[in-house]
């Protein structure tokens, strides 16, 4: 490869050789020279098996004709012994016989045929006696191939027949005295199977299908037990005259294997391998060079921005560029500097985030404790943030209790959480504001560049969706913006412009859901719960307006109107059936901590003529103790004023059991999470017994929430628990449906005489 200096002179040259396809181009041509070598290999094998199968079948050939021959010349000199003494007696020519059986192991018998062609001795007689007196010229090609071979002097040879002692074979027939005075033919027969058995080896026989050929006629074949390579054969023929034979051979495929050897895969495997070594050298060495080019220009750009962050360093030295009460970098310097590393990360094609912090509730602090008390918070949390700064972070302070913080050349966005860590670990330790300690937590909203918004305004922008979106879960944690934030905030927007309309035009109405006395099995009591039927939306839960109307502040209004609702409904219920009702009515932290929240409840029950011991408010387990002494005193002024006080939720993770002992608490409602499979865990059986009677000895009522089925109502009744509440009791309604359902069950009871 061309070093650094070449390639800058050549920068086409360079392009070229710094090519992802070279390696490929590399890869693809060892890989066809491969493929080639192989096949050639390959070739050469087979050619090889063709040539060792050609003299497979040449020496074979070669012993069968010098087996024949040595064979036919015995009985040729059979013939001449015979023809010497003519009246050789049959015993001394069977002893005769018997000898060149013992020599010429390949004859299955010897036979003396006379002048009438006829069988006249043979030997052995055993097994082949049935063959006496048989006429050989048994037709007239036989006689005239004897009487040719009588003329001549030759051997004759009968070809492949069936034998008169049994099975196939062929006869070879040598003339006795020829022409002078014919005597017949000494004959040796050969059984076809014996024949090939006896010449033909065995490994011949173990590694080859043989096949005798006579005319174009297969009159013969042994095969092995292994399976045939077809693809392959040899013949060759015998040179013995009068027999026209042709012996073929077909290996099998071990034998084939055996000699065709590993070398066209070896070569194949080898020189792939070789070629994708030298691939990945050349790819390998291509990266290397790429990745110097990179940090020659990284390096440039660097000292580039070097250069540019000192000179904008140096012009908003000049102007004002911190906060005076935080230190930190105001607004207007952080909005620059974040613009400048946009486009920097854009040039490098680097990462950036944006993260918005929120400290939740400093507001509530900064209203109760003063204004300076809230200065002094800001100043102490600036300080712990502005540790996090370096040359890739920098702090600033927003306005209000919002802090911003940028993050520029980011590898990952692990970087950003390890940064989001980091700010969450600053809030652990308490701050110490005026002698004394406060906890504090933030919430986080984090938008990242290019992902979340290309410029600085849409990635601040955006950043604060996410920010709302993190206190919307749930506060002191973070979230990163995603698509679809952006149209659910125009919705969050657009929601709460309504919510004015809607205090204004009174759209909330009360549903009511139904507590049963479980002593009685009447129903005593319900629990009111806020509705809003929006003019376009319809009727909206709780869950998609109440966290709005506590981030706005309207939550406080919304508390009222419920409170005025309740003591209406009871003004409306007054003197009928439904008169002994009390309603429940819940309180957020926010309306807890308004200083003219028992005023606001004296004035509803004294505008609608209601007796204080018909309301009761229910607060979260998590409220009631966030600030036990603040809330210690409402709650005595409510509990002089006759109002009965609830706890919702009760169970659900506070050890601290005090509050019980010093706070005038009514009544306790099991969280629902304890009542779902109470009837089914003994532990969730165990806890809520222990509730009940832990209230009951504390001569506090206790109602379950979340009943469903049949089997949590009797365990509660069997238990002694004095309230139940849930779907199986009857879910939220209107106030009609409510009064509908309560007559109902009144006149159902007053008919069976029994409870539900």
């Amino acid at each position: 490869m061309p070093d650094q200096s070449t390639s800058d002179r050549n920068p086409g040259l360079a392009r070229v050789l710094l090519s992802p396809a070279i390696p490929v181009i590399l890869m693809l041509t060892f890989t066809v020279l491969a493929g080639f070598l192989c096949a050639g290999i390959s070739k050469q094998n087979q050619h090889q098996i063709q040539f060792n199968l050609n003299t497979e079948i040449s020496a074979l050939v070669r012993e069968l004709n010098s087996d024949f021959h040595s064979h036919v010349r015995a009985l040729e000199r059979m013939a001449e012994r015979r023809s010497v003494t003519p009246d050789l007696g049959v015993d001394t020519w069977r002893m005769d016989a018997r000898s060149y059986l013992r020599h010429f192991t390949h004859y299955q018998a010897i036979e003396w045929i006379g002048p009438d062609y006829r069988i006249q001795w043979i030997e052995p007689l055993d097994g082949n006696d049935n063959a006496l007196g048989f006429n050989v010229a048994f037709n007239e090609q036989r006689k005239d191939s004897l009487d040719q071979a009588t003329e001549t002097g030759r051997v004759d040879f009968s070809g492949i027949v069936e034998l008169k002692q049994g099975g196939t074979g062929i006869v070879a027939y040598a003339p006795i005295a020829p022409q002078e005075r014919p005597m017949g033919f000494i004959a040796g027969v050969f059984r076809l199977e014996g024949l090939v058995e006896a010449l033909i080896t065995p490994r011949i026989h173990n590694d080859f299908q043989i096949e005798i050929i006579e005319r174009d006629d297969i009159r013969f074949k042994q095969t092995p037990d292994l399976p045939m390579q077809a693809e392959f054969s040899a013949e060759g023929a015998l040179t013995v005259p009068g027999l026209n034979w042709v012996l073929r051979i077909t290996p099998t495929v071990k034998w084939v294997e055996q000699h065709q050897g590993a070398e066209p895969w070896m070569a194949l495997f080898s020189l792939s391998l070789l070629g994708l070594m030298i691939s990945l050298l050349v790819w390998l060495t291509q990266l290397v060079t790429r990745r110097n080019r990179v940090l020659t220009q990284t390096r440039a750009m660097l000292e580039e921005e070097v250069y540019q962050r000192e000179s904008v360093q140096q012009d908003l030295a000049r102007i004002e560029s911190t906060d005076s009460l935080t230190g930190l970098a105001n607004r207007r310097f952080f909005m620059e500097d974040l613009s400048h590393t946009l486009a920097l990360a854009d040039r490098l094609h680097r990462q950036a985030a944006m993260i918005m912090i929120d400290l939740d509730r400093f507001q509530i602090l900064n209203d109760t404790l003063g204004h300076q008390f809230g200065d002094e918070l800001l100043i102490k949390v600036a300080q712990r943030l502005n540790k996090l700064s370096d040359e890739r972070v920098l702090v600033a302070y927003s306005s209000g209790d919002e802090f911003m913080i940028c993050q520029q050349h980011i590898d990952d966005i692990d970087d950003v959480i390890a940064l989001l860590g980091q700010i969450k670990h600053c809030f652990v330790e308490p701050f110490l504001v005026q002698g004394q300690a406060h906890n504090l937590t933030a919430t986080m909203g984090v938008a990242v560049y290019p992902q979340s918004g290309l410029d600085a305004d849409l990635l601040l922008r955006n950043a604060d969706v996410a920010l709302y979106r993190a206190k919307e879960n749930g506060r002191n944690h973070y979230q990163f913006y995603t698509e679809g934030m952006q149209e659910r905030e125009v919705l969050r927007l657009e929601l709460d412009k309504d919510l004015n309309r809607a205090l204004s035009e009174n759209q909330f109405v009360l549903h009511f859901q139904p507590q049963l006395d479980l002593a009685t099995q009447q129903i005593g009591s319900v629990e009111a719960l806020v509705r809003w039927q929006h003019p376009t939306r319809g009727l909206l839960p709780p869950v998609d307006f109440i966290p709005l109307a506590e981030e706005s502040g309207r939550i406080a209004d919304i508390g009222r109107w419920v409170a005025l609702a309740a003591c209406r409904q009871l003004a409306a219920w007054r003197g009928g059936p439904l008169g002994h009702l009390r309603i429940a009515i819940n309180l957020s932290g926010r309306e807890l901590e308004d200083s003219d929240l028992v005023s606001n409840i004296e004035n509803a029950l004294r505008a609608n003529d209601v007796s204080a011991e018909q309301l009761e408010v229910e607060l979260t387990e998590e409220i009631f103790i966030e600030n036990l002494e603040r809330n210690l005193d409402q709650l005595k002024r409510l509990n002089q004023l006759g109002v009965h006080l609830a706890i919702d939720d009760f169970g659900t993770g506070y050890s601290s059991l005090a509050y019980l002992r010093d706070f005038p608490v009514d009544l306790l409602k099991i969280d629902r999470s304890f009542i779902t499979r109470v009837a089914e865990r003994h532990d969730d059986a165990v806890i809520t017994r222990a509730v009940i009677n832990l209230a009951h000895n504390l001569g506090i009522q206790v109602c379950a929430e979340g009943i469903e089925t049949d089997a949590q109502l009797s365990f509660l009744q069997t238990h002694r628990c004095d309230l139940a509440q849930g779907y199986l009791i009857g879910r939220p309604m209107p106030a009609a449906e409510v009064e509908a359902m309560i007559t109902r069950h009144a006149k159902s009871s007053r008919d069976t005489g029994t409870v539900r």
